[in-house]
């Protein structure tokens, strides 16, 4: 459930750490630590208070959205994970979806496309479902991505091929849906997203 500004009032005692600030020393944290568990984690704290639209505006002061997409490039998985996952909790909104379009944030996520771990690549294809405008449309909707999403629809894992096949009916045409088919049964070699990513859930194609 979605937080209120009393609530959120009521939780916090007359001496206790603010929102703003609380989340404030989150980011310092991250930007201080040379640990990289420690990091992981807060990065994971900050990407679950991004699911709470009353955090918005402290996100955007504290350029959290800037942090998140800046994980997107990082080599460890988990920060990727984390990254991506905070991008797809904010998304919705027309604020966050417009400064992330701004920053070039498209580009960075369908690379993100090409990572290894399932978990990131759902949050990335659902977050540019969230991001698609008539703006974004056609780079969402690039051959590459939807090519990379025919693909992921012919996955094993249930999760990641109904997913995929919800963004070509939904997001793509009749046109784009044949052309990705038709490209793929070339067997071309420069599809983002090739190979599959993997699950650490080995029952995920039965989900």
């Amino acid at each position: 459930m979605f937080s209120s500004q009393r609530h959120l009032d009521a939780r916090t005692p007359a001496d206790g750490v603010g929102r703003l600030a609380f989340l404030q020393q989150l980011v310092t944290e991250f930007q201080t630590s040379t640990d990289d568990g420690a990091k992981e984690q807060v990065l994971a704290n900050l990407a679950n208070f991004a699911y709470d639209p009353i955090n918005y505006n402290y996100l955007r002061e504290l350029n959290v959205i800037d942090l998140f997409l800046d994980m997107l490039t990082e080599s460890s998985e988990k920060l990727v994970e984390f990254g991506i996952g905070g991008i797809c909790n904010l998304a919705l909104d027309r604020s966050n979806k417009d400064y992330i379009i701004s920053c070039g944030g498209v580009k960075l996520i369908i690379d993100v496309l090409s990572r290894p771990e399932e978990e990131t690549v759902l949050s990335a294809i659902t977050a540019l479902m969230f991001l698609t405008t008539p703006q974004s449309k056609t780079e969402i909707t690039a051959p590459s991505v939807v090519e990379c999403m025919h693909r992921f629809a012919q996955s094993t894992s249930r999760r990641l091929s109904n997913l995929a096949s919800v963004f070509l009916q939904d997001y793509c045409t009749d046109a784009q849906r044949q052309q990705a088919a038709e490209s793929s049964g070339c067997g071309d070699s420069h599809i983002v997203g090739i190979p599959l990513p993997s699950s650490d859930n080995p029952s995920s194609a039965d989900a």
